[in-house]
């Protein structure tokens, strides 16, 4: 079986992961976590640093910074006795998880859902919800129990 796990610094995300780690895997089970660096939005970057030099330098922090997320979430799912392997990726999560799970043939997609609604779900969008839609596979979206929120 193969898992796809996106991760990201909420407690969503981490309640995914722990869902992941405690769950029982038939043997030989593989997770691939992958995190998703957002590139900035060029309007707001061209004014304050036109050319994309700050663009750059502000990917390639995002992409430092996830790829210690994704390890991080790598090693504690080794510890669980899981074949793992991290991913950084850059773009809209929405659309990356989906082709991650397509491009590693995940049996299962795994992601923490922020539980946004009205406005907030509007002008960010909902991962999970375009994830169940669009995965071309089974997706677990994971929730943090009340008393944690």
């Amino acid at each position: 079986m193969k898992i796809l796990l996106g991760v990201d610094d909420s407690p969503h995300s981490r309640a995914a992961l722990d869902y992941v780690k405690q769950a029982k895997w038939p043997a030989g089970t593989q997770a691939v976590v992958v995190s998703v660096a957002r590139p900035a939005v060029g309007a707001y970057t061209e004014v304050y640093a036109p050319g994309g030099a700050l663009n750059d330098s502000m990917l390639e922090e995002q992409v430092r910074y996830h790829q210690e997320l994704a390890s991080k979430a790598e090693q504690e799912l080794q510890g669980s006795g899981l074949e793992t392997e991290a991913r950084v990726l850059s773009g809209d999560p929405r659309e990356v998880l989906v082709e991650a799970a397509r491009a590693v043939r995940a049996d299962l997609v795994v992601v923490g859902s922020h539980g946004r609604s009205g406005l907030a779900k509007l002008l960010m969008g909902s991962v999970a919800a375009h994830v169940v839609a669009h995965a071309p596979c089974n997706v677990m979206v994971v929730k943090l129990a009340a008393e944690a929120k």
